[in-house]
């Protein structure tokens, strides 16, 4: 079998050693939470993250009123098509109502032209009635 060609036990555990005290140093030497960087960091953050508050409830206003204003504005459009729905109706019935005249007009003039007619046939009738009496007695 061949001889393990890796480090020793004794360099492993120095190396592990060195490790934790390299981590050791570096926790030491970072800032505490009441460094003044630290604390200059974290009003930075602060303030950066109040800033984008700030800019989204601008941008949520603006959508906001931008929605109130095409809101309007369909609103308007439909008062626009309801009152041009109202116009077109209005006239409608007016052509309505003048051709009912109209027509009434015409029925009227039919009836007349009719009783007329009539009247015509029954004194043509009756003058032929008339004639004939006449003749026989």
């Amino acid at each position: 079998m061949r001889e393990f060609k890796g480090k020793p036990l004794t360099d492993r555990l120095q190396d592990a050693k060195r490790a934790r005290e390299a981590l050791l140093k570096k926790a030491k030497e970072a800032p505490k939470p009441d460094d003044p960087e630290v604390i200059a960091k974290r009003a930075a953050a602060a303030a950066a993250a109040a800033q984008r508050q700030i800019e989204r409830e601008k941008r949520a206003a603006a959508k906001a009123a931008a929605a109130k204003l095409e809101a309007e504005r369909l609103e308007m459009e439909r008062l626009q098509q309801v009152a041009e729905a109202a116009r077109l109706a209005k006239e409608a019935a007016a052509r309505a109502a003048a051709e009912k005249a109209e027509a009434d007009a015409a029925y009227e003039r039919a009836a007349r032209e009719a009783e007329a007619l009539d009247a015509e046939k029954k004194a043509a009738r009756d003058a032929r009635y008339a004639a004939r009496k006449a003749r026989k007695g």
